[in-house]
C-alpha cells in the first residue's frame, strides 16, 4: 500500500451534491495545451467546482496530464489526486502504474499494482508492460518479473503480442535468455520488437552465435535488428565484426540510426580505423543529422583516439550542447596525446561555462599532468576534488596521483600517499607504482610491490611479467626466470601482442611473428630490407628489458619481429611513399620498438602514430611526442 500523505487543500473540498454537467469544450481542451502543474491545479479546482471530477473521463484525462507534466511535485500531486478519486477504472491504474514505473520510484508501481488486485479492479493487456518496466529496475527484477509472468497467464494475457514482448524483453534485459528463449518459441505469434528483443538479450549476455542464428532467421530486418548485433559486437570486444556488419547492413540500405553510428564510430576508435571513421562521419554529414552530445561525444572520442586531434577538436568546437561527457572526451584526447597544459586549459574552460567536472573528468585531468610530467598541476587538481567540487577522491584518482609523483621520481611520496588512502588500494594504485619503480630503476621498492601485485591478482599475466621485467633490468635473471616458471606452472598465459593497422577500409592484425597474414613473405622481406638501412643509420637492438639471459643476437631476433614492427612493414608496401602509418597495439610498446619508430620516421621520413595501451606516440623526424617519457 503506498503510503498516505497529507492532502492538499484543493483535494479536501466538498464535493457538492449537484446534478453532473457535459464536460464543457473549454475544460477539456485546456488539458491538452496545459503541462505546468500550477496550470494543471487551476483546471482541478474547476473541475471540482462544476462536478466534473466525478466523471471519469475527465479525471482520467486530468490524471494523465499530471503524470506527463514535467514538473517537480506533478506526480506527488496525481497521486494524491488519484487516492481521492470515486471513480477509479482500469485506464487510471494503468496511468498511475505507467508514471510510477517512469520515475524512480518503481517500487511503488509494484505496490500500486498489488493494491490494484486488492481492489479487484480489472486488468486489461496495457497493465502488465508498464508493471514489467518496474519491476526491471528493481534488485530483485527476476523473482518479481516470474510473479509477474505467472499473473498474466492467470488473467489469460500470454497470448498478447504487446504483453507478451514486453515480458519477453524483461527477461531477456535481467540476462535470462533461457527463460526468454522458452518464452519465444512458445509464442503463436511474434513481430518485429519480438525477434529484435530476443537477438538483444542474447547479444547482450555474450552469447553472439545464438544472436546470430536468430538474426539470419529473420526474414525482414529493420534498423533495430542491425544494431542489436552490431551493438553486441562491440560490447563483446569484435570490433572487426561490428564493422563488417554495418557494411553489410548499408548495403541492404537500411539506414543507420544514432545508435548504429555510435557503435560503429565506437570499434574504429578501438581498430584506430580512422578510413572507416571519417567515412562515417561523411554518412552522418550528408544525411544531415543533429550532433546531439551523445553522437558528437563519440566522434570526438574516435578522431583523438586515431590521432587526429585537430579534426577532434574542430567537432567538438561544433556541438552546441556541450555536457560533461563531451568535454570529458576531449580532455581525455588531449591527455593521452601527452598535452597536459593543453588538457588543463580545456578543464579551466568548462568549468568557466558552468560545467561541473565528474569522477570520469578529474581522472581525466589528472591523467593529462601525469603524462605531460606536471606534478604541482596534478597535486592542486588532486587537492580540488574535495574542496571545490564536493567529491570524495575515488581509487582511480588516487591511481592517477601516485602515477604523476612515481613518473616524477617522486616514490617516497608516491608510497606515503597510497599509505594514506582512506580505503585499500587496489592492484592499479600499486601497478603505477611498481612502474615508477621500473622507470626509475628502484629495484627494491619495485621488486616488494611486484611480490604484492602477484598476491593481489594471482591470475593476471601482467603481473608475473611486471616483476619479471623488473628482476631483469637488475640482473637477476634466475629470480626472473623463476617467477616466469611460476606463472607457467599456475596455468596463466600471457597475453600475446597484438597490433593493428587500417589500409584502404580493412583492418589487418598482426602478432609477434606473425606468417599467418596473405602476404606475410613480402611482409616480412620488407621488414628486413628496413632492417638492413636502420642498421647503416646506426640502430642497434635494445633489449635491456628482455626477460631472457640470452646472448645479444639471440635478444636481437627475439625483438625483432614484434607486432608493430610487421604492422610497419606491411604499412610500407601498402601505402604511398610519405604517408602516415596509424597503428594501434594491445600492450606497451616496448623500447625497442620505440627506438626503431623514432629512426624510421627520420629515415624514411614517414610519420608513425602509434597508440599503445596507455598513450598515443606520434613519431615525426626522429623523435616521439612522448618524449621518450611512457
Amino acid at each position: 500500500m503506498i503510503p498516505r500523505r497529507k492532502p492538499m487543500a484543493a483535494l479536501l473540498l466538498p464535493l457538492p451534491n449537484i446534478v453532473l454537467l457535459r464536460p464543457p469544450a473549454a475544460c477539456t481542451s485546456l488539458l491538452d495545451k496545459c503541462s505546468d502543474v500550477e496550470g494543471l491545479k487551476q483546471i482541478h479546482a474547476t473541475m471540482v467546482k462544476t462536478g466534473l471530477v466525478l466523471d471519469a473521463v475527465p479525471a482520467s484525462r486530468l490524471l494523465a496530464a499530471l503524470c506527463r507534466s514535467p514538473d517537480d511535485g506533478s506526480l506527488t500531486y496525481a497521486l494524491l489526486f488519484f487516492e481521492r478519486l470515486r471513480c477509479r477504472n482500469t485506464f487510471m491504474w494503468n496511468t498511475m502504474i505507467r508514471a510510477l514505473s517512469d520515475s524512480n520510484l518503481p517500487e511503488q508501481a509494484v505496490i500500486l499494482y498489488c493494491q490494484m488486485r486488492s481492489d479487484a479492479m480489472p486488468h486489461n493487456p496495457y497493465t502488465f508492460p508498464f508493471l514489467l518496466k518496474a519491476c526491471v529496475a528493481l534488485p530483485s527484477a527476476l523473482p518479481e518479473t516470474q510473479q509477474v509472468h505467472s499473473h498474466i497467464i492467470k488473467h489469460g494475457f500470454a497470448s498478447e503480442v504487446y504483453t507478451a514482448n514486453s515480458l519477453l524483453r524483461v527477461y531477456a534485459k535481467s540476462g535470462c535468455t533461457g527463460s526468454a528463449r522458452k518464452l519465444f518459441d512458445r509464442m503463436p505469434c511474434r513481430d518485429a520488437i519480438t525477434w529484435n528483443s530476443m537477438i538483444d538479450g542474447y547479444a547482450k549476455s555474450g552469447r553472439l552465435e545464438m544472436a546470430r542464428q536468430l538474426f539470419d532467421l529473420m526474414e525482414e530486418k529493420n534498423v533495430v535488428s542491425w544494431t542489436s548485433m552490431i551493438t553486441g559486437c562491440v560490447e563483446n570486444c569484435l570490433f572487426k565484426e561490428a564493422l563488417e556488419l554495418f557494411g553489410e547492413m548499408l548495403v541492404t540500405e537500411v539506414e543507420a540510426d544514432a545508435r548504429a553510428l555510435t557503435s560503429a564510430l565506437t570499434a574504429c576508435t578501438h581498430l584506430g580505423a580512422l578510413d572507416q571513421g571519417r567515412w562515417i562521419h561523411t554518412y552522418i554529414k550528408k544525411r544531415q543529422m543533429q550532433l546531439d552530445p551523445a553522437l558528437g561525444c563519440v566522434l570526438v572520442d574516435m578522431y583523438a583516439k586515431c590521432g587526429e586531434l585537430d579534426e577532434a577538436l574542430s567537432i567538438f568546437e561544433t556541438i552546441r550542447e556541450r555536457n560533461v561527457a563531451v568535454w570529458t572526451a576531449m580532455i581525455a584526447g588531449l591527455a593521452v596525446h601527452g598535452l597536459g597544459r593543453e588538457a588543463l586549459d580545456l578543464f579551466k574552460e568548462m568549468e568557466d561555462a558552468g560545467v561541473k567536472p565528474n569522477h570520469i573528468t578529474v581522472t581525466s585531468a589528472l591523467t593529462a599532468c601525469s603524462y605531460a610530467g606536471m606534478v604541482e598541476e596534478g597535486g592542486s587538481l588532486f587537492e580540488r576534488i574535495t574542496k571545490e567540487y564536493n567529491m570524495s577522491p575515488s581509487v582511480e584518482h588516487y591511481g592517477c596521483m601516485v602515477d604523476v609523483l612515481g613518473r616524477a621520481g617522486m616514490l617516497k611520496e608516491a608510497e606515503d600517499l597510497i599509505n594514506a588512502m582512506p580505503f585499500d588500494p587496489n592492484a592499479a594504485v600499486w601497478g603505477a607504482l611498481a612502474n615508477a619503480c621500473r622507470i626509475h630503476r628502484n629495484f627494491e621498492l619495485g621488486k616488494h610491490v611486484g611480490k604484492m601485485l602477484i598476491e593481489l591478482e594471482p591470475e593476471q599475466s601482467g603481473r608475473y611479467i611486471q616483476l619479471a621485467s623488473i628482476l631483469a633490468a637488475e640482473g637477476s635473471w634466475k629470480q626472473s626466470l623463476t617467477t616466469r616458471k611460476l606463472m607457467r606452472e599456475r596455468g596463466v598465459l600471457k597475453l600475446p601482442g597484438c597490433s593493428s593497422i587500417s589500409v584502404k577500409g580493412r583492418v589487418h592484425e598482426f602478432v609477434v611473428g606473425d606468417r599467418s597474414h596473405p602476404q606475410a613473405e613480402k611482409i616480412h622481406l620488407e621488414w628486413e630490407r628496413i632492417l638492413r638501412r636502420l642498421r647503416k643509420e646506426g640502430y642497434v637492438a635494445s633489449t635491456d628489458q628482455l626477460l631472457l639471459d640470452l646472448e645479444e643476437e639471440e635478444k636481437e631476433a627475439a625483438v625483432g619481429w614484434h607486432s608493430e614492427k610487421l604492422a610497419i612493414a606491411f604499412g610500407f608496401i601498402s601505402t604511398e611513399p610519405g604517408t602516415t602509418i596509424r597503428i594501434v597495439k594491445n600492450l606497451r610498446v616496448c623500447a625497442d620498438c620505440h627506438a626503431v619508430s623514432k629512426l624510421i620516421s627520420k629515415v624514411y621520413r614517414r610519420k608513425i602514430v602509434m597508440r599503445d595501451r596507455a598513450r598515443f606516440h606520434v613519431f615525426a623526424d626522429g623523435t616521439c611526442s612522448c618524449k621518450d617519457y611512457w
